[in-house]
């Protein structure tokens, strides 16, 4: 595929005005239970020229006070709007005349080995945010960080670095299609970004409502495959097998165990972990569903009232 690398230049150049540099100060105590000052740093976007910033919950997370530096050196004050666990997404306002809103775009149509740049601030370097180029090499992936469990996650090698979280993974167009997220430490070429399109329902519910309010169930696990079957020893090559059951979460109160295979919910069939996101989403907190399970080669009928996503 040919690119037209001046107009990529360009596009780069435009977006980059909607990237800010985010730096927090968060209180703690230590030994002598003195109160002791500790800076954080970030990135993040303009996605509303009204001052609306999307970034990552961990940056902002416990913070006292949140500085909002913009391209053109203005320094602003942050003010937190609402945040997302469940996909480490945040929103911050600032009170500011001309800001640049990056465009967003649909992470429904990403495909693996599409060229994309992650734009961020490094290790809060000066000079402006940093640009690094790569493609998508995975997409639908789940990890495990000291955060708790992310899925559908957008796999790239473009660098992503301490200070980048928050900062936007865009494509050829220029459009935001992910939020640059989580690095693995020691590997090469492995960063992690959150789809654009859950961003944009948190963002979406959070100017609505003031809250994310979506229904949860409260497992994560793997689409059953031929090889997934074979290699559990599972009699079925379809449905979730659940490798984590958040505590306290619907599905534990459901008596829903690790090593279970999720065959059913509400009455639909469930072949993937995206069906099964998808018939919760259907759903509304509150509701009590069923559920059809495979435990040790037998079928078992549990029922699940649906919480709040936390």
């Amino acid at each position: 595929m040919a690119y037209d690398e001046a107009a990529i230049l360009d596009v780069i150049e435009r977006v980059t005005r909607s990237v800010v540099n985010i730096n927090t100060v968060r209180v703690f105590q230590d030994i002598f239970y003195r109160v002791v000052p500790v800076q954080g740093m970030g990135s993040g976007f303009v996605f509303d020229e009204e001052g609306f910033i999307l970034t990552n919950n961990h940056v902002i997370q416990g913070a006292e006070k949140i500085g909002v530096t913009l391209v053109d050196k203005r320094v602003l004050e942050g003010r937190l709007v609402g945040v997302c666990r469940s996909t480490d997404a945040a929103i911050v306002k600032v009170h500011g005349r001309g800001l640049t809103a990056a465009e967003l775009g649909d992470s429904d149509k990403l495909r693996v080995g599409q060229r994309v740049f992650a734009i961020g601030n490094p290790f809060g370097l000066t000079g402006g945010p940093s640009v690094t180029a790569g493609v998508i090499s995975a997409t639908n992936r789940s990890i495990q960080t000291e955060r708790g469990t992310f899925e559908n996650l957008i796999q790239t090698d473009a660098a992503i670095n301490p200070g980048n979280s928050g900062g936007p993974l865009v494509d050829i167009h220029g459009r935001v299609i992910a939020i640059n997220t989580a690095i693995i430490p020691f590997a090469q070429g492995i960063g992690f970004a959150i789809p654009i399109n859950a961003a944009k329902t948190c963002a979406n519910e959070i100017q609505s409502h003031g809250t994310m309010i979506r229904p949860w169930l409260g497992v994560s696990g793997l689409t059953v495959t031929g090889e997934v079957a074979s290699y559990y020893g599972i009699p079925t090559d379809k449905g979730v097998l659940v490798m984590n059951v958040v505590s306290g979460s619907p599905a534990q109160r459901a008596g829903i165990a690790a090593g279970d295979v999720i065959l059913d919910l509400a009455g639909s069939a469930i072949g993937s972990t995206e069906d099964l996101q998808r018939v919760i989403q259907e759903r509304n907190v509150g509701d009590r569903v069923d559920l059809v399970i495979l435990r040790e080669s037998k079928r078992w009928v549990v029922k699940a009232e649906l919480d709040r996503m936390p």
